[in-house]
Parts: C-alpha cells; sequence; structure tokens
C-alpha cells in the first residue's frame, strides 16, 4: 500500500520532467538519463528559465518603462554589474538545482512527512500545515542568515560573494540568485528540514522553492512596497547597506523579535 502511494509522487515528478524536457530536448536525449538526473536537468531548465525570464521583465518594467518613476536614473545599475550578477548566479545554478532533486528523491522514497494530495488530509489542516511550514522556514533562514554573517568563516569564503551588492546602484532583480552555491543551499535548507517535521503537500513544497526565484529578484530591486509586515526590497536594501538588519526572509516577525529590524520609513524619517 505503501509502495503504491509513492508511486503518485514518482508519477508527478515525471510529468514534470516530459512537460519541461519534452518541449526542450529530443525524446531520446531524455528519456536515457535516469529518474533521477532527469528530475535535476528539469530543475536546472526550469530555475533557469525563471530566472532570466523574472530577471528581465523585471528589469524591463523598473528601468525602462518606468525609468526615474521607482529608481533614479543614477541608482539604476550598470550592465556590467548585473551581467557580473548573472554570471555568479549561472555558476550556482547547476548545485542550487541538487536540493529540490535530493528533496524529491526523499519524497519518492517515503523519508519525509510529504503527502501527495490535499484530498488526504483536507483543506483545514492544510492551511494549518501550511502556516506552520511557512513559520518554520521563515525562523530557519532568518538564522541561517544571520549565522552566514555572524560566523566570520562562512561570511568570508560564502555569504561576501553576494555582499559585493551593497548599495542602490549595484542592486538589481539579477543579484537575486548571485550567491556562492553553498550559501545559496543553505539558505533554502529550512524547506527541507520541514518536510521531516511537519506533513507538507509535495506540489506545494516545490513551488515554494521555485518561487524563492521570483521572491528573491523581487527584494533585490531597492523598491520599498510599504506592505506591512512583509520583508519587501526597502527592508533588505537596508541589510545590504548596514549588514547587521533585516536577516528576514518574507516577513519583518523574526527581526522584530530578535532586536535586528530596522525601518526604511524611519530610516527616510530621520534624513528629512
Amino acid at each position: 500500500m505503501e509502495e503504491d502511494y509513492l508511486k503518485l509522487f514518482v508519477e508527478e515528478t515525471s510529468w514534470y520532467n516530459d512537460i519541461v524536457l519534452g518541449s526542450m530536448l529530443p525524446e531520446k536525449w531524455s528519456s536515457a538519463l535516469p529518474h533521477f538526473y532527469r528530475g535535476w536537468l528539469r530543475n536546472y531548465i526550469g530555475g533557469t528559465l525563471l530566472y532570466f525570464i523574472s530577471g528581465i521583465l523585471w528589469c524591463f518594467y523598473i528601468y525602462h518603462l518606468k525609468r526615474n518613476v521607482y529608481v533614479p536614473k543614477d541608482a539604476i545599475p550598470s550592465k556590467k554589474a548585473m551581467l557580473l550578477q548573472v554570471g555568479v548566479a549561472m555558476k550556482s545554478m547547476p548545485w542550487y538545482c541538487a536540493l529540490p532533486t535530493i528533496s524529491e528523491y526523499m519524497i519518492e522514497h517515503g523519508w519525509t512527512k510529504c503527502y501527495s494530495r490535499i484530498s488526504d488530509i483536507g483543506w483545514i489542516p492544510y492551511l494549518y500545515y501550511m502556516i506552520i511550514y511557512l513559520v518554520i522556514v521563515e525562523f530557519g533562514i532568518y538564522w541561517m542568515h544571520r549565522e552566514l554573517h555572524d560566523i566570520k568563516p562562512l561570511y568570508k569564503y560564502l555569504h561576501a560573494t553576494h555582499h559585493i551588492y551593497n548599495k542602490q546602484n549595484t542592486l538589481s532583480p539579477f543579484a537575486g540568485l548571485a550567491f556562492h552555491p553553498l550559501d545559496g543551499i543553505l539558505q533554502a535548507v529550512p524547506h527541507v528540514i520541514a518536510l521531516f517535521l511537519i506533513p507538507v503537500h509535495f506540489t506545494t513544497h516545490i513551488a515554494l522553492l521555485f518561487i524563492e526565484a521570483i521572491w528573491t529578484a523581487n527584494i533585490h530591486d531597492c523598491i520599498h512596497g510599504k506592505l506591512w509586515p512583509v520583508m519587501g526590497a526597502g527592508y533588505h536594501t537596508i541589510h545590504h547597506t548596514t549588514y547587521r538588519h533585516n536577516y528576514g526572509h518574507y516577513t519583518i516577525w523574526m527581526d522584530w523579535m530578535f532586536g535586528t529590524l530596522r525601518d526604511p520609513m524611519e530610516d527616510e524619517a530621520k534624513k528629512i
């Protein structure tokens, strides 16, 4: 019975593989690969496409269509800076994609608390567990990010790669994935740890991992969205300039709880 249920996960990942690889590669090429490597290749192609499509559209909108509306002309990052960010992200992308591939492997083999269909537990438990999942992710990413700053060797050899972009005219949506590969993986690990702690819907887990690419593009565009309690780009830009504040991911709550929150609106008020 358990083996039959685990097949549902394999069928779902195989379907994702067929959608992405079937439209990108000759069938004889992709079908020759073992299931695990097909999953990695699908994640790599999907992650790369998502990174470029979201980054290009975001930059076109804020730097061209809305020029001088959201970002002053002198604060627009140079093409050289953005190409450097793309280069760092592309070197790391193959390694980033190992994490969702490994998490899929563990799920398919029944090592986690993942479930396949929302109907297996119902909508109310789904939402309840989803909230817990997001709290675990928020807590885990906050402390992982904070320790990447506080533990000096981790900062020097890993996180400093990302913090060369430390002011408005060097930050861009393309900086969202411009990390040392191990740094990027460590900050995404809480998504995987949560799979062992609480029941998580498989499709939702995969979707949230890839939504990270869009979210990180958003928080590096230097535009303060002013949507409480979201940890938007206004907060994250402060993080890139002070290095000691706003370590949170989706919300400001962890920084508020642990005393590292710095509000961009208060900063603006002090300048007036």
